[in-house]
């Protein structure tokens, strides 16, 4: 038990936890339909794991799959697609287990990635710019506490 565990939880915080879910749900979701089928027939799945792949370099299958709370075969496999698209290449096995070999972004695999996040980023910036002056403000405020929850 943490030390956070020991205290109860005040009635706004289960509020607003509900209500971020929600909202963050949401927004995942139209972020997903948004992008559909994803630049060069990339998947959702497999543009979190090329975004995995560039933040850490040489990360490899097992670790990827702990990350995305997948299993292991289907991380795999989604891995051997991205290698065969040309987007994702391995490095020489590890000298200490030859099973393992890091991965990294290919060229192809960078610009796609780069491209998404661009296409991703405009998208949600059209529908901040549909807020008011006051709700920009309300939003702008909430970013440093939003990062500090991510951290936790």
């Amino acid at each position: 038990m943490t030390p956070d565990e020991d205290f109860p939880i005040p009635e706004r915080a289960l509020a607003l936890s509900d209500e971020l879910r929600t909202a963050f749900k949401r927004l995942l979701r139209s972020m997903q339909r948004e992008g559909g089928e994803l630049e060069g027939g990339v998947s959702m799945m497999q543009y979190m794991l090329l975004a995995l792949i560039h933040e850490q370099p040489g990360i490899g299958v097992a670790a990827l799959a702990r990350l995305q709370n997948v299993r292991g075969p289907t991380v795999s496999a989604q891995v051997k697609a991205l290698e065969v698209a040309g987007l994702v290449e391995r490095s020489a096995p590890d000298p200490q287990d030859r099973r393992r070999s890091g991965l990294h972004l290919s060229a192809q695999g960078l610009a796609i990635l780069d491209t998404l996040r661009a296409r991703r980023r405009d998208a949600l910036a059209r529908r901040i710019a549909r807020l008011s002056p006051q709700q920009m403000d309300a939003l702008a405020a909430a970013m440093q506490p939003l990062l500090e929850i991510g951290q936790a």
